[in-house]
């Protein structure tokens, strides 16, 4: 006879292994999925596409930028989009290509699938499926209908000047050389998300001048420096170059280097009574995944910040270890030339 605690352990593993099959599924589903809608999807999408990554996207985003001289930077926020998208709109649009009701069926199942929040479950009407591996490429579907295929073949058309859309999931710029074009199109996006169950951040959601600094306007408007902006955890301003020249440039967001360092705070004061040699493997772990997110070209200055912040809060906590022995700057010193942690590396280039 089974005794309380074998009844347990085999529930706790079917529903484990229950988990493992939806996520071998999910996964099959999406690689049925691309091949059918990567034709369909419009170049400016890079979010969560195979080959395409978020580089890439700052990189089309720097040549129109440099294209163009800068332009009016239409920034885009869409307030809680994974949680507001809505299953009867995605339902329609998956019915588009696919035919075959077993997908749709299990696509509609994932959608349903309850929500745990405080040991209470929940069935809401929209949001794509919690920690499901298919819910990124369902948010493409969604956005592919509602903003770029729309954008594309009814808005773009009608502008006059250039105009580029450029996306990753739902953090998205678009990047116009008329000022009036880009009033339009700030009024419509509005009113087309509205209609599709999604809402426009009004205080986020800001038109930039970015025009080149020596910009003719810039003079007779009163506004010589250009604004910045933000994408995918960088700020994109003008900056010089070695030569002297002007051109866009990207550091990392004040608010991503807090977090980054935030993180690390938080993990050496929990792990602060671990051997030194295994926190310093960690770290430089940690430390190498931020290089190579944030490593690219003229970023050097937020890299040594960076690395500075990690050291400053490394020897905090090493030094809360022992009250008698304290762990000055000279001792860490000692110590870093033993532990030394990775120093700044541009792992991207890009076209600048």
């Amino acid at each position: 006879m089974l005794g309380h605690g074998d009844s347990t352990d085999r529930a706790l593993f079917s529903r484990k292994w229950a988990t493992f099959e939806e996520k071998v599924l999910q996964r099959a589903i999406v690689m049925l999925l691309e091949p059918i809608y990567e034709p369909d999807f419009h170049d400016g999408s890079y979010g969560f596409r195979p080959k395409r990554s978020p580089h890439q996207a700052m990189d089309a985003l720097w040549k129109e930028t440099t294209r163009i001289g800068g332009g009016w930077i239409l920034e885009v926020d869409l307030r809680k989009f994974f949680d507001t998208l809505d299953h009867s709109h995605l339902r329609d649009f998956v019915s588009h290509r696919i035919r075959d009701g077993v997908v749709r069926r299990l696509i509609g199942k994932w959608l349903k699938a309850g929500v745990m929040e405080d040991g209470n479950i929940s069935y809401p009407e929209s949001g794509s499926p919690q920690g499901g591996c298919i819910s990124p490429i369902l948010a493409n579907i969604y956005l592919h209908y509602v903003l770029d295929m729309w954008f594309e073949e009814t808005v773009k058309p009608q502008l006059p000047g250039s105009v580029k859309l450029i996306r990753f999931a739902d953090d998205f710029v678009i990047v116009f050389s008329n000022r009036d074009a880009a009033l339009q199109v700030k009024e419509m996006l509005t009113e087309r998300f509205a209609e599709y169950g999604l809402t426009v951040h009004p205080d986020k959601t800001r038109l930039v001048d970015f025009r080149h600094p020596s910009h003719s306007g810039r003079k007779r408007d009163g506004n010589s420096k250009p604004d910045t902006f933000d994408l995918l955890g960088f700020t994109h301003y003008w900056g010089k170059s070695r030569k002297g020249n002007w051109t866009v440039k990207k550091k990392t967001m004040s608010k991503r280097l807090t977090r980054s360092v935030r993180s690390i705070y938080q993990w050496c004061r929990k792990y602060r009574h671990l051997p030194v040699h295994e926190q310093w493997r960690k770290l430089c772990q940690k430390v190498r995944g931020h290089y190579a997110y944030y490593g690219v070209t003229g970023n050097g200055r937020m890299l040594n910040n960076f690395l500075h912040e990690v050291r400053r809060v490394w020897r905090k906590w090493l030094n809360r270890r022992n009250r008698e022995r304290k762990m000055t700057w000279e001792k860490f010193g000692r110590l870093g030339k033993r532990y030394p942690l990775p120093l700044p590396k541009i792992y991207y280039s890009g076209s600048t």
